[in-house]
This record gives C-alpha cells, structure tokens and sequence, in this order.
C-alpha cells in the first residue's frame, strides 16, 4: 500500500476515536450543542480521510510525488483547524468565527488538490504490455 494511503488511513482511524468520543460525551451529558463539530469530524476527517486512502491505494499511480503528500498536509490541516475550531464556537465562543472560515477554505483547498489529482492523467509510467510466448 503506498504511503499517503496508509498515512489517510491511520489519520481517519484518529479522528473516529475523537467523533465517537465526542458522541459519547454528547449522550452522556444530554448536551448536544457540539452536534454540527462531531459531523464535520465524522464525515470529513473519518469518512472522507478513508475515503482519500482507499483512492491512493486503488491507484498507487496517483500516489506518487509530492502532490499528494501535500493533499493530505493540507486537507488534514484544514479539517483539524475547522473541526476544533468549529467545536468551540458551538460551545459559546464566537471568538472562533475566522478560524472556522479559515480552516475552511483549507479545507476546501485540500478537496480541489485531490480534485486535480483525480483527474489528472496518470503518470506517463503505463503498463508494458507482456509478450506471447
């Protein structure tokens, strides 16, 4: 498996510990303020983080270079800066409006590099086809 997979793979694996941890001191406490921080978590850092790794490792073509690693650094970046940030401002402090834009719009920086890798042709590194013996 090539390394950006295994790296998205390990990455999602950490925030479903934190979602699921957040959901049971939602259930636990009865307070469900945080509902909209322990989506975004699931979903974009559980979910599409997966989702990113099973890519990469269906198409270890894609996974090469420095394109990638940079994918995941700013996607990751983006979604731990919003999703805490996020989790704040839905516990009170509106002082954590601009971090929540700001992670984001890195966020969805992420999403357009890995937009960019989907679509991009392959490397010029085709299979050779074997001769018939």
């Amino acid at each position: 498996m090539p390394r950006i997979a295994e790296l998205f793979f390990k990455t999602a694996i950490v925030f479903l510990v934190i979602g699921i941890g957040i959901g049971l001191m939602m259930a636990i406490s009865q307070n469900h303020a945080v509902m909209g921080a322990h989506a975004h978590i699931n979903l974009l850092g559980w979910v599409t983080s997966a989702l990113f790794g099973g890519y990469y490792a269906l198409n270890p073509a894609k996974a090469e270079g420095r394109l990638p690693m940079t994918h995941y650094a700013v996607y990751t970046i983006g979604v731990v800066v919003m999703t805490a940030s996020l989790y704040m401002l839905l516990s009170g402090n509106t002082a954590f409006e601009t971090p929540v834009a700001i992670g984001s719009m890195i966020t969805f920086l992420g999403v357009l590099i890995f937009a960019w890798i989907a679509f991009a042709p392959a490397g010029q590194r085709a299979a050779r086809p074997i001769a018939a013996e």
